[in-house]
């Protein structure tokens, strides 16, 4: 019987990997390339853009406003996103400091 260790992790490091999992899929990069190109854009457009179904676009839409990256807008039929720059600020500042820590634990280290 498997149990979720997830709890034995902190905040930040859980946080880090939720960042690292939505940005894991090469759609999704390609996603928030355009978006930051065009700082707000309608699905319908994305799906024009990228070599995927519009029901594809959406669950990669899905999965990076679930993670904080991208916030968006539902007004009828057009659905608009833009990035949250916010967040992305956060997380690269997290990721600097972790690889930071990583380097110079590394550099003590004897291989």
């Amino acid at each position: 019987m498997a149990f979720n260790k997830k709890e034995e992790f902190t905040q930040k490091e859980q946080d880090l990997a939720a960042f690292a999992k939505a940005i894991s899929h090469p759609a999704r990069i390609a996603i928030l390339k355009t978006l930051a190109q065009r700082n707000e854009c309608i699905c319908g457009e994305l799906v024009e853009i990228l070599p995927l179904a519009q029901s594809t676009v959406s669950q990669h839409l899905k999965e990076l406003k679930s993670a904080g990256l991208i916030d968006g807008t539902i007004d009828g039929p057009r659905s608009c996103y833009c990035i949250n720059w916010k967040a992305f600020e956060k997380f690269n500042s997290e990721f600097n400091s972790l690889f930071n820590n990583l380097k110079l634990k590394n550099e003590k280290a004897c291989c």
